[in-house]
């Protein structure tokens, strides 16, 4: 039997503010907030995508002959930040699109986010054309060593290019300069489970009222406390799309040549190296591996850097979680 075809009747233009899974609201031109749904084979072309509308997304909405506003199309992005759906998916995930900045928020403890986590998400934070920063946040609970080594990251990932701000929701500390730093932008803000997201923009956004949840006494890790994506405007102009908690970061669509080109220093390195597809993993005349050993380039990253190649070399058999 043939379908028959919807007949739409309005159709308005709008960008996707929240984002549930199973429902969107679209704000349009005119400031209007529209529930949308999206029709059940309505997929992105050359993107395999468990969310096939991502906020941040400009859309078009069309109202159906039964009122309902679905969905129809999505406007060419300027770009989005993606990860692995799950550590054994061949499918990505979208996290949002169309922005000027990536926020990864992290902690030193309670829960402690890894090193790799954090490059991996740079990394992506490149391979699609997004400037990233760093949120160090719950200043408040540092020792003198956490000090330390929160003064030791400012450090490394400054001089590859990255900002860095210390932040506490408690205390207030770097809450007005990253909030002049985000000023007019539109703002992807992730991060581990726990580090304090929520608190975070609940003091950038008053009125935000965001929830925040405890940290696990037995696993030092966080409850996700977000549970869909959702644009929020920011005092003075710009928003933040904030996303629930995430607790891996699998990279996807990286080619093992590619790798070296999202990690700046890496890259930047690789001009020395004799030969043009040096993998730097011990190649004659590879210039990376001596600038490891003499310090040049951080062990950590370098490590980040080595995981991704691993991952891929191995492909479906290894989906580590970081």
């Amino acid at each position: 039997m043939k379908k028959t075809k919807t007949a739409y009747k309005e159709k308005r233009e709008g960008v996707v503010v929240r984002n549930t899974g199973s429902s969107y609201i679209v704000k349009t031109e005119s400031g209007e907030e529209v529930p949308c749904r999206i029709k059940g084979n309505f997929r992105i072309k050359g993107i395999r995508t468990t969310n096939p509308v991502a906020t941040g997304d400009k859309v078009v909405v069309s109202k159906a002959a039964d009122d309902a506003d679905y969905i129809t199309e999505i406007l060419p992005r300027k770009n989005y930040i993606i990860r692995r759906a799950s550590n054994l998916s061949k499918e990505s995930h979208i996290l949002a699109s169309n922005l000027d900045l990536a926020v990864l928020v992290i902690s030193l403890r309670e829960p402690s986010t890894p090193t790799t986590f954090i490059d991996r998400f740079l990394a992506t934070a490149e391979a699609y054309s997004v400037p990233a920063v760093i949120v160090i946040n719950k200043s408040d609970i540092w020792d003198e060593y956490d000090r330390e080594l929160a003064d030791g990251m400012r450090i490394l990932y400054e001089q590859i290019g990255y900002k860095v701000f210390f932040t506490s929701a408690s205390t207030g500390e770097g809450i007005e300069s990253l909030l002049e730093y985000l000023k007019g932008k539109v703002s992807l803000f992730a991060g581990n489970s726990g580090v304090g997201k929520s608190s975070l923009i609940n003091e950038l956004i008053p009125g935000a009222d965001l929830k925040t949840g405890k940290i696990s006494d037995i696993h030092h890790t966080g409850t996700h406390t977000t549970t869909f994506s959702e644009m929020l405007s920011l005092p003075g102009g710009g928003a933040l799309i904030d996303i629930p908690g995430v607790r891996g970061f699998g990279t996807i669509d990286f080619e093992p040549s590619e790798v070296s080109h999202f990690f700046p220093e890496i890259f930047r390195k690789s001009a020395e190296c004799k030969y043009g597809d040096c993998k730097h993993t011990g190649e004659p005349g590879c210039a990376v591996v001596p600038a490891v050993e003499n310090h040049e380039i951080s062990q950590s990253r370098y490590a980040s850097y080595l995981s991704i190649l691993e991952e891929l070399e191995d492909g479906d058999k290894y989906r580590k979680p970081f």
